[in-house]
């Protein structure tokens, strides 16, 4: 897992690393400055395949990391999923297709490319990205970030260190699964103005959450924290409750942030050593 509170992270070079985020609809890919967290050069943004197999989202991955290549050099190059990874094999799949189950998706893309890569859950890159850079920068205790979207997506860090691969958005509430109550896509689908799904969703959602890890803070992404004031003070939680800062750039960022951290430490004895998010050494 990564420190990502630290104050500053060792680079594994001078040049900025890609940070590249896969999504159902879209590959976007930029090369970041991690002294600041922000992009030195626009993003590229390419259609995920129609066939989002592994070998197609390779390919044009691909051309992302060929469109910066000046730039990056041969540093370490990160990449998100909307998919579970451990030990660098995708266990799940959301907006793409299934043959990613059990997929060696990290050794996909290092054959494709021909350099060493992270991948990582995408909701966990955006949470490295708001402890690092965003709404929750420097914050010392135990952060829980949510995205609400079609699903919900998850990140616990505790004291600056992932905690991967948390499914938040499935833990079971009232006989449902979360996601299929508290989403942005179920407020869209049940025509809910925000205060109904704050009052009726949210409040849910997030109570139990509480009750089971006990947040100090709570960080709110995705296209509907845009609106954040419309519902986040509606909710009545012990945590408090912010909107992420970073929006669509959370998860290039992160994955940035979370390369270079694991080429920069990944030699180091286990005991002072943080561990790819991936849960391999």
């Amino acid at each position: 897992m990564t420190d990502a509170g630290a104050e500053t992270t060792p680079s594994h070079q001078d040049r900025p690393v890609l940070g590249i985020d896969i999504g159902g609809s879209g590959i976007k890919g930029a090369p970041v400055d991690l002294a600041t967290g922000e992009l030195v050069a626009d993003r590229v943004r390419f259609e995920t395949p129609s066939e989002s197999t592994p070998e197609n989202v390779a390919k044009v991955v691909r051309d992302v990391v060929d469109a910066f290549a000046e730039v990056i050099g041969e540093g370490p190059i990160g990449i998100t999923i909307p998919a579970v990874v451990t030990h660098g094999v995708t266990r799940s799949a959301a907006n793409i297709d299934k043959s990613w189950i059990n997929h060696p998706a990290e050794k996909t893309f290092e054959n494709v490319l021909g350099r060493d890569i992270v991948l990582v859950n995408d909701a966990d890159a955006a949470g490295v990205a708001e402890v690092k850079y965003g709404a929750a920068k420097d914050h010392p205790g135990l952060v829980l970030l949510t995205t609400l979207g079609t699903g919900i997506g998850s990140a616990l860090i505790h004291h600056g260190v992932l905690v991967p691969n948390t499914e938040f958005g499935h833990i079971e509430i009232d006989g449902h699964d979360a996601e299929s109550r508290a989403s942005a896509k179920y407020k869209e689908d049940k025509g809910l103005s925000y205060k109904a799904w704050a009052k009726k969703s949210l409040q849910r959602y997030y109570s139990v959450l509480e009750s089971l890890i006990w947040p100090d803070l709570i960080v709110v992404g995705g296209g509907v924290s845009r609106k954040a004031e419309k519902f986040l003070p509606l909710l009545t939680l012990n945590a408090e409750i912010v909107p992420a800062k970073l929006q669509n750039q959370a998860g290039i960022v992160g994955a940035a942030w979370l390369a270079n951290d694991y080429a920069t430490h990944r030699n180091e004895p286990i005991t002072n050593a943080v561990v790819d998010p991936n849960g391999g050494a």
